[in-house]
Order: structure tokens, then sequence, then C-alpha cells
């Protein structure tokens, strides 16, 4: 790795394309650099969450997802490799399974809010979301493995219980949505 990013600024993109891992140049707005792209964007949106210093083991969970997510923009970024596996889709069910245990079953939408850590959570589950769409969209051009699939979708589930739970371990209650509401 020390030769690997020995230049940062090389002006081969200045033409509006960008290398991928396997030599091959794509144009930069391409699906697959959107894809790269909106992965990108969580990690980043997760290493913000980070920021707020969760309590552990949670802050552990999200260190070990931002390494998935680096194995999968990998995958983006390497046609035909993988990386991701069925076992990091059951490793995110398994923490879901556990913080839902702890929590009570919801009666209402709950709205974005309460810690900032949570809100940072619920950030980060519609950037997941977009990330998954434009993975969706790409599969429909090109082959990706199922797993990267699941592996966001859960992700996106993973990181909404994850906010109520870093409420819930705070006492800060959901953030009720109010139908019917008039002004």
């Amino acid at each position: 790795m020390s030769d690997r990013l020995s230049s940062i600024v090389t002006r081969t993109g200045d033409d509006g394309s960008t290398g991928l891992g396997d030599g091959s140049r794509v144009a930069k707005d391409s699906a697959r650099i959107q894809a790269l792209g909106d992965v990108d964007e969580l990690n980043s949106v997760i290493g913000v969450l980070l920021a707020e210093s969760p309590p552990q083991p949670m802050a552990e969970w999200l260190a070990e997802i931002q390494h998935d997510l680096f194995d999968l923009g990998s995958e983006l970024a390497v046609p035909g490799y993988s990386a991701i596996s069925d076992g990091h889709v059951q490793a995110l069910e398994a923490l879901v399974s556990f913080m839902n245990e702890e929590l009570g079953p919801l009666k209402e939408f709950i709205l974005p809010g309460g810690l900032r850590s949570a809100a940072l959570a619920h950030q980060a589950r519609s950037v997941c979301r977009r990330a998954e769409r434009g993975v969706v969209a790409l599969a429909r051009e090109e082959e990706l493995s199922q797993a990267l699939r699941r592996y966001l979708n859960r992700l996106s589930d993973f990181l909404f219980v994850l906010a109520r739970y870093l409420n819930r371990e705070q006492g800060v209650p959901d953030v009720l949505w109010r139908a019917g509401r008039t002004r």
C-alpha cells in the first residue's frame, strides 16, 4: 500500500472518466460510479456517527460496518470481484435481532430524531437506501452478487433499529409521527 497512493493528483480524470480496480476506465457519471459514490458517502456518514462516540459495543459494530462497506466498495470498483458474503448479511441480522429484543414493538411511525447520534443513524439509513437504489440500478446493467444487495438492505434495517436503540440506551423516547394533526 505504501506506493499505491503515492500521487493523489493524477489528472487522468480530467476527461470525465475514472479508473476501476481492474484497470478499465468508465465515465464518472456511470451507474457503477454512482453506486460506488453512494456507498462512499454512506461510509462517511457512519464516520460522523462514530465521531459522536456511541457507547460500546455499538461503536465496534459501526467500525466493523465501515470495513464491510469498504469491501463492498471494492466489489463495485473491481467488476467480477466478490468480498461480501452471506456471513456479512447474517452478522447484520443477528445484531438487528439482538437490539430488537431490547426494544418495544413499534405501534406508530417514528421520525428521525432524539439524540444527535440517533438522528445521524437515521441519516445513514437514508443514505444507505440511496446506495441500495444505486446498486439495484447497476444490477440491471451488470451482474452483481446477491450478497452485496442483501447486505445494503439489511444495513438500512440495522441503522433504523440502531437509531431506536441509541435513544433507548440514553432514556430518550422515539419521536413519534403524529398522524392527522391540524394546524
